[in-house]
């Protein structure tokens, strides 16, 4: 697929319809769904590092990231309450749209994520996988952290990753 046809850009406001559903369709049977306020609280604590995947021109997924101090992460039963100060970038929620998953978008996303990461000074993007995706985040470098304990609101398959920017 053409990286043409691939851009990032920064969550707007008129975003959140989109993003509000494609969470809910993503996670909302694993019971892993968060619900509007809790998402954009989120996105109130860190509007620079949140963003739109745009495939053509359209909607095609998003990425909820925050400042977040290494080996700890947001309970997704609670509202964001505070802007951590930390060279570690938090990727909270990161879906592609059903139409976009499995045409290799998301190696090509995560690549520019890291980028705009390091460009905003981070060293280190880190992230909660879940239903099963540790195995893709593994291939592109994320390594798990057995170590790291994590809120129950994730349920017991979660798996606490990082990777060195």
């Amino acid at each position: 697929m053409a990286d043409d046809t691939i851009r990032l850009r920064r969550l707007a406001d008129t975003d959140w319809d989109e993003v509000v559903a494609l969470e809910a369709r993503a996670y909302a049977e694993s019971g892993l769904s968060e619900g509007r306020e809790v998402l954009r609280s989120r996105g109130r604590v860190s509007p620079t590092t949140c963003f739109v995947l745009e495939h053509d021109g359209q909607f095609g997924g998003y990425l909820l990231a925050l400042p977040y101090p290494p080996g700890q992460c947001p309970d997704l039963t609670s509202a964001e309450a505070s802007d951590h100060k930390s060279a570690n970038l938090h990727a909270h929620d990161f879906v592609i749209t059903e139409a976009l998953r499995a045409r290799g978008l998301s190696p090509h996303f995560v690549r520019q994520i890291e980028q705009e990461a390091r460009s905003q000074g981070f060293d280190r993007i880190s992230m909660v996988a879940v239903q099963r995706s540790h195995v893709l985040w593994r291939r592109l470098g994320y390594a798990a952290h057995a170590e790291v304990g994590l809120p129950e609101s994730y349920g017991t398959e979660a798996v606490y990753m990082s990777k060195a920017l």
